[in-house]
């Protein structure tokens, strides 16, 4: 139902990305799942750059909710299908920015969006949305994200 929905909103899953460091891409504890920081990576390609300076806020919304995406095919992989989950606990958002930049939540609605538009009443969460002079390989955007699953 979650993947129809998914279709429905002209999106598909992207693969699992692989980890960029010594970490794992997701652990389960009792019914929570709790997914390393995504990036917005599209077919390989990661999208970097800086909001307020040379990525506007409605490039940053689309590349959280590449993330989303991305954390996504990662819950999928971890629990069998979207189906399974239960309830989006919490999501942190971090936007790489310049000292200025003060619309770190509308960058991080993207995400906060489509996890809504998805799941309803079970993809309101609790959030952080925090910005950053700097990401991992200059990416714009990074996400982490805390899933109840059945």
């Amino acid at each position: 139902m979650i993947e129809e929905k998914l279709v429905s909103l002209g999106l598909t899953l992207p693969g699992v990305p692989k980890p960029a460091g010594s970490y794992i891409p997701s652990l389960r504890i009792n019914d929570l799942v709790f997914i390393s920081g995504q990036v917005p990576f599209i077919d390989g390609n990661l999208l970097t750059g800086k909001l307020g300076s040379d990525i506007s806020v409605e490039e940053g919304y689309d590349r959280a909710k590449v993330c989303a995406l991305n954390a996504l095919s990662v819950i999928k992989a971890e629990i069998g299908s979207l189906d399974n989950v239960k309830r989006i606990v919490k999501v942190s958002g971090y936007v790489n920015c310049v000292d200025t930049f003060v619309d770190h939540p509308k960058v991080i609605n993207g995400a906060s969006d489509l996890f809504g538009k998805l799941f309803g009443e079970a993809g309101q969460h609790t959030r952080i949305a925090i910005g950053s002079n700097s990401l991992p390989m200059d990416s714009s955007v990074e996400l982490d994200v805390v899933f109840q699953v059945e």
